[in-house]
């Protein structure tokens, strides 16, 4: 399934403890990694040394990925490397599409992204335009990985990101042999005392029981057998963190796109919430082909 990885890297704390992830579940397909660095050629980053014009940047670029190399093979992982050009986003995004990459490990965060939330940075413009899916890590004291995942959650809301997530998640699910966990959340939490009535919370209840349904009968078409599935009542971002926590969710998986009618789990605030803290791989799907 993953035979081509795609390994961005800026040479940060970040991008050195997401290689290993990269190197795991290349290990695990028996395909290679592609290290890249990227010189913003876009931002003035050229020095002239002796008369000739010398691109600092590139020289960095070749230690840092020098370095994953040297990691990789240490790990008995086929990798090849390369400093590109340009500005950052669009060129991973090329190199994906050019070179056949099936996905690409990237952190929530790099050495120019510190403590900003994912909105606006590198990482979450390749998610919006990358061909394939973009697994994003959030290294830190709390981070777990273990691949082969044996329990993948992907949220549901009837929404088209929701789609390609369920998509995606029946795909990582095929490939690993792990248990797929759908969950749809009724999100009563944001109705207003006024309008929180029996018949509205049910009416709600039912529509994601509905949701649910279809999902099912896709994951059941795709020969999928280890299935779970789960409705509940709340806040869409904390009952999500919470089966998560519950279920010992080894991946999630989500899509990015409006808002749906009643779940609003997509690309806003509860994705980007659990994008910046989940303390597991989350998988975002394509929102493109290929």
């Amino acid at each position: 399934m993953y035979d081509r990885i795609l390994l961005p890297t800026d040479g940060s704390e970040e991008a050195t403890a997401v290689s290993d992830v990269a190197f795991d579940i290349a290990a695990t397909h028996d395909g290679s990694v592609h290290v890249i660095n990227v010189a913003d050629t876009t931002r003035d980053s050229v020095t002239n040394v002796r008369g000739q014009i010398v691109d600092a940047l590139v020289e960095e670029g070749e230690r840092i990925v020098d370095a994953v190399e040297e990691r990789a093979r240490d790990r008995g992982v086929t990798v090849r490397t390369a400093v590109l050009q340009g500005a950052p986003s669009p060129t991973i995004v090329d190199y994906a599409s050019a070179s056949d990459i099936d996905l690409v490990v990237m952190p929530t965060r790099g050495r120019r992204g510190l403590e900003r939330v994912l909105l606006g940075s590198v990482t979450e413009r390749v998610i919006s335009s990358a061909p394939v899916p973009v697994l994003v890590c959030n290294p830190g004291s709390e981070f777990a990985f273990a691949y082969p995942p044996e329990r993948v959650l992907v949220p549901i809301d009837g929404s088209d990101a929701a789609d390609r997530a369920l998509s995606a998640g029946i795909d990582a699910a095929t490939a690993t042999g792990a248990t797929l966990h759908l969950l749809t959340v009724a999100e009563t939490a944001s109705l207003g005392p006024d309008v929180r009535s029996a018949s509205t919370t049910e009416r709600l209840s039912e529509a994601a029981e509905e949701t649910l349904e279809d999902a099912r009968s896709r994951v059941e078409a795709a020969g999928i057998d280890s299935l779970v599935t789960a409705v509940q009542q709340g806040q869409p971002y904390r009952e999500i963190r919470s089966y998560i926590d519950d279920e010992d969710i080894d991946q999630v998986v989500l899509g990015t796109g409006e808002e749906s009618d009643f779940g609003r789990f997509l690309w806003g605030g509860v994705t980007s919430k659990l994008v910046r803290s989940s303390p597991i791989p989350v998988l975002m799907a394509p929102t493109r082909d290929g």
